[in-house]
Formats: structure tokens, sequence, C-alpha cells
């Protein structure tokens, strides 16, 4: 089903990712090669056709990382960026890019303020430089930059020089992100109209329209679009990756090339590298994007999961998990189908009885884990605490200014006993590294939060974790100690033991 088709009827779009460029603008963020290279493969690797590897002239290192994006021969097209100067189109073309994208300010604002120069003088320096970058290499993306705020007849004037010099393709940037949906698919139409050159467009997100103007321009006949991963950028960041495929292959059924199903995939390889989490709330690849509490919509997406999702873009397509949660909106329905799965079948009453603790649980601001359900269901149905098939015998971490975090623990799995050393980022990262080299099977640490329910020095912590097994099943549990090492290892064990609970009851 698509509920929208644009009147181009455009059957796909081109996808520009800039992550490694403007994504990187991202207050705080700086990648390594080794990372940029990761990134670019990996963007490459789910069908993005075009990535901006950076702006070569701005430093050696820059360079560095632009040359081995290069080298890593991803099979996309490798793109540079450069201001409106001989030599930094010289910078781009020494790395080897196979696209040059070339910008100038173009508002009055930005000439009077940043360049210092006259309409006159923008536009000869767009046709001597475009064409300069044109005589040494095939592709010339050509940006005013500040184009929203640009008098119309300037920004036509500068299209049309650039293309007569040799542009490849002119991208409109709303570069502080004032435009609105309406305004941006009239502004484009127009210049889809006057501009004799592909049209793309690189939208920012200071109003949170980013996407949506994004798609207003597609619908205007824009036939490339701007993206980064998880929305990075300056300020408020860019037009989200994620959201604008899924609207566009979901919504509007445009092909994009890209394998959705690595979305989330994606967004959290970027996540780690620019060390930004991602919210749970973010559409498409936040860890609540498919997760229900509230007891009408868990009872409808368990019976049918159109009923509360789209339907068109369900949480396998993206490379998700759909999740029910528990707290004090949770419905009958929803715990009984939970408790089922672990084959605890409560009466009617004892159910109502588990719902009742589970409320007042969440109703003290308490988050309900998975753990805390089997736990207040096993007490209920008095059945006894199910003896846990890893147990922590001892841990020992060694940290300090001049020490590498060391851990080492000893557990009995499976009444076997297991003896682990790792180091880690941190007493907790190295903690949590021991405990999986003990397990046989493999567990992926999805979530880990701390919070202080007590205060002073001497606070208690609360730690809450959730693992996710190998079919992609997610589980979570908790545990507090006024030592956030123990709490932390106390939650990872307890979720490393509903998984294989779950496996054995399968």
């Amino acid at each position: 089903m698509v509920f929208f088709a644009p009147g181009n009827a455009r059957k796909s779009i081109a996808l520009f990712d800039t992550t490694l460029r403007d994504g990187e603008q991202t207050p705080g963020v700086s990648f390594t090669t080794d990372q940029k290279v990761e990134i670019a493969e990996q963007l490459a690797g789910i069908g993005v056709k075009i990535l901006e590897a950076g702006f070569p002239a701005s430093s050696a290192e820059e360079r560095e990382a632009v040359r081995a994006v290069v080298a890593a021969k991803t099979g996309a097209t490798i793109c540079g960026l450069a201001r409106m100067r001989r030599d930094d189109v010289d910078a781009c073309l020494e790395c080897g890019v196979d696209m040059v994208h070339v910008f100038i300010p173009t508002s009055e604002v930005q000439r009077e303020h940043t360049v210092r120069m006259s309409m006159d003088e923008v536009l000869a320096a767009t046709a001597e430089v475009v064409g300069y970058a044109r005589e040494h290499v095939g592709q010339v993306l050509f940006s005013p930059m500040d184009a929203t705020r640009t008098d119309w007849d300037d920004l036509v004037k500068v299209c049309q020089t650039a293309v007569a010099a040799g542009a490849t393709a002119v991208n409109i940037p709303d570069t502080v992100g004032v435009m609105t949906p309406s305004a941006t698919k009239e502004l484009i139409a127009k210049v889809v109209k006057e501009v004799k050159a592909p049209v793309d467009v690189h939208c920012h997100n200071d109003f949170g329209l980013a996407v949506a103007n994004t798609l207003a321009a597609v619908e205007a006949g824009a036939s490339q679009v701007q993206v980064t991963v998880n929305g990075m950028g300056e300020r408020a960041g860019n037009a989200d990756l994620a959201q604008t495929v899924m609207a566009l292959e979901a919504v509007y059924g445009i092909g994009t090339g890209v394998e959705t199903a690595r979305l989330v995939e994606t967004s959290r390889l970027v996540s780690r590298h620019a060390g930004l989490a991602v919210p749970p709330l973010q559409p498409v690849v936040g860890e609540n994007a498919f997760a229900h509490e509230s007891g009408i919509h868990a009872h409808g997406v368990l019976e049918h999961p159109e009923t509360f999702e789209p339907g068109v873009m369900t949480p396998e397509m993206v490379g998700h998990r759909r999740r029910i949660k528990f707290g004090k909106h949770a419905g009958r329905h929803a715990v009984a189908q939970m408790l089922a799965d672990v084959h605890l079948t409560p009466t009617e009453a004892q159910l109502d009885q588990v719902l009742e603790k589970v409320k007042a649980f969440s109703g003290r601001g308490r988050r309900v884990t998975d753990a805390d359900l089997y736990a207040i269901a096993e007490e209920v149905v008095g059945m006894g605490a199910v003896t846990p098939s890893v147990q922590l015998s001892d841990i020992s971490v060694l940290t300090g200014n001049h020490t590498l975090p060391t851990a080492s623990i000893r557990m009995v799995v499976d009444g076997a006993e297991k003896v682990a050393c790792s180091t880690g980022n941190g007493p907790i990262d190295a903690a949590m590294r021991a405990i999986l080299g003990c397990l046989p099977e493999p567990v992926h640490l999805k979530e880990f939060s701390i919070e202080a329910i007590t205060g002073g020095t001497d606070a208690i912590g609360h730690v809450t974790i959730a693992v996710e097994d190998r079919a992609g099943h997610i589980f979570d549990a908790s545990a507090s100690s006024d030592d956030i090492v123990t709490a932390s290892v106390d939650a990872m064990i307890n979720a490393v033991n509903l998984v294989r609970r779950a496996e054995k009851e399968e």
C-alpha cells in the first residue's frame, strides 16, 4: 500500500549521505580515519550510492581520511567538499574523489558578513572555479549556500551560471533550516523548471522540519536528497537517513536502493563511533519505535500488528524488534502473553494480582523490567524463585589514573565454574566484558542506564540493562547497590539468566 504518490511519479531517488562531512560537524563529534572508512563501508554496503567523505582543504588529517575512504573502494561515488577556490578543489582532486562539491554563500546576509562579495563577484567566482573543477573531474555538485534566503533572481542566475560552467548537479541547501514543506515545494518546483540539471536538496532541522522539507522537495521534482545517519549535523542536524528512506519507500513508494533491514544496525554503528546515544523516541531506529505499553495498544499489536503500527513499515523491515513493555498502563493480555512465553500460567485471580503489583511498582516511578515481572509472577503463583543457571561467585576490579581498568570474574554457569579476565574503557565496561567471556553463547548488550535513587556520596545506584539473544529477542533486568560496579554486574547476570531461561522454555 502506498499512501502518497508525488505528481511527478518518480520511481527512484538518489541518496547523498553526508554523515562523514556535515554529520561530523556535530559539536563534540570527531571520527578517526578508521571509523570514517568503516562508516563508509557500512553505508555503501546498505546501498547508499554517494558519500561525502569530508572537507579535504580543512586539514592534513582530513585529507588523509578522505584518501582512506577513496582507497577503500566501497563502490559508492566519493565526494569531497570545497569552497569556491581552486586550491580547495585541488585538495579534493589530490584525494582522488569522484565528485567535487563546491559551495559559495549567495544570500545577502552571508555575502556581506562571511565572504564580503558582491553578487557579480559570486557569479564570476562560480563560473571560474566550477569550470576549473569540471575540467579535472567528471562530477561537480554546486551549492549556493543559504539558498533558501537568497533573492530569487540571484539564485537562478548563480545556478544557471554553475550549470553553464559544467556543474553536473545543483544542490539547494536550507542552510539554517527556516523553510516549511509548502515553501520548499514551491521553491524546488521553480528551481527544477529554471535549472537544466538534476536538483538536490540539503535540509537542516532547526525547526524539526528537515525530513518533511526533504519529502516536499521530492514531491516538487528533486532527484537527489542529502541525509545523515541519526540526523547528525550542525546545530539540530540534518534530514535523518532512516526516516527519509522509510518515508520514501513505505509512504511514497519511491525506491532508494537501500537495504532497509540494516538501518538499525547502521544507526547503532554510527552512534557508537560518534559517542551520541540514539534517543529512545527516535523514529524508525529508536528503542521505542516499535515498543508498546498501553494495554489497548499491546493487545492490538499482539492480535494484529497493523492496529497500532504503520503496517507499511514493520520492525523487521528496518532491522528492529517489536517490544511489549510493562508499567502502570499495562494490560492483562500482554502480561499473560509474556508469562505464557516462559510457561508461567497464573489463574485469572493471580493474573489480577500480578497486574496490580506491576502497576503499583511502576507507580513509584520505577521501570518494570522483564526480571521484575517474572519475580512478581513467581511470588504470586507461589512457585518460589527459579534457580538461576548463571551465578556470580566473585569479582575483582582494578582501576586507577595510570592503570587500564581490568576485571576478573569467577562464575558458575550450568554448574561448572568459569573464570575470565578482561580490560575495558572503565571498570563497568571491563566487568561486562568479563561476564560475556564466561558465557558459552553470544549475548549482545543493547542498553545500559544508571540513576541515583538516593542522595549523597553514598547514593544507591539503580542499573537497568537490556540484552539481545541470537534470535533478536530483547530482555531487560535491573539491580541496585551503593557500588555501581556491583549493581551493573548483578543487573547483567539477571538479564543473562532471563535469556537462558527463555531458551530452555522454547
